[in-house]
């Protein structure tokens, strides 16, 4: 996940400050993570955690009747540091993305410079032409009358048209160093639909420009060794599929913590029965 200028984490996720004095609007990626189901999330997490505590069972074992507590700590965050360092690395590669993008000079890094080899391959062989072809990289989507905003990985022209007519290309990027390169999730559609779909754009002044017509939405997936781009149905369908997300979202933001428990009423209180 990158860092967008007016992106902040709050505790009911990440929001964006709006430049134009606005309120508050939620983050797409936000939404995704509060309104939809990640079946898959569970079954990831005790995989990392019974692999963990195999790999080191020895350990486990001792630990287990001398530092009983200690233990079940670190288990239990075997998988937030697995996330932790995905995200970190995910957003190493973003941002070298974005700087090669841009012909922008960045510092070697030897754990993100597979993924961006890949990104430079897949350029090559669509024929991207840095300079004429992309249209943007790491920009900001708002739609205030809904109240979100996402930021794009990068609008670009590519030779997929009939007669290899370029079309213009709202792509996503995603990491892993386990994922095979064509893997997917649904919800993918669903963040680039509301993309899609946003009323305006965020120019580098912070004045709003208009969104282009994008023709085609898809997601890169950057792994170590390949890459693939795979396109994503994020048409209308999958924006009032967001939309609904989105109505989730903002009554779990908007609901109490807690609930008061009705008690029953006080003794004297209660109606009594006449004698017959």
């Amino acid at each position: 996940m990158t860092s967008p200028r007016h992106a902040r984490d709050t505790e009911r996720g990440r929001y964006y400050s709006d430049p134009a004095g606005g309120p508050d609007l939620v983050s797409v990626t936000n939404v995704l993570g509060t309104g939809v189901a990640k079946p898959a999330l569970v079954p990831w997490a005790v995989k990392l955690t019974a692999e963990h505590c195999v790999d080191n069972r020895l350990d486990v074992a001792r630990r287990a009747v001398k530092d009983r507590d200690a233990l079940l700590k670190e288990i239990k965050g075997v998988h937030r540091g697995a996330r932790d360092r995905a995200s970190d690395l995910g957003t190493r590669v973003h941002d070298r993305a974005e700087k090669m993008a841009l012909r922008a000079p960045f510092e070697a890094d030897v754990q993100v410079d597979p993924y961006a080899r890949q990104l430079a391959l897949f350029w090559e062989r669509w024929s991207v032409d840095l300079d004429r072809h992309i249209v943007a990289a790491e920009i900001t989507f708002v739609h205030r009358r809904l109240g979100y905003a996402g930021t794009g990985d990068c609008m670009l022209w590519l030779p997929t048209g009939p007669r290899r007519r370029r079309e213009l290309w709202l792509i996503d990027y995603k990491t892993s160093a386990t994922r095979p390169a064509s893997s997917v999730y649904p919800e993918h559609a669903l963040q680039l639909a509301a993309l899609r779909y946003a009323e305006a754009v965020l120019l580098p002044d912070d004045t709003d420009g208009a969104v282009p017509r994008i023709e085609r939405t898809g997601v890169l997936n950057l792994r170590q060794r390949s890459h693939a781009l795979v396109p994503m149905p994020a048409g209308r369908a999958a924006h009032r599929a967001f939309r609904g997300a989105l109505e989730t979202t903002r009554w779990l933001h908007a609901a109490p913590s807690a609930y008061p428990a009705l008690l029953p009423p006080a003794a004297d209180a209660r109606p009594t029965r006449k004698a017959a």
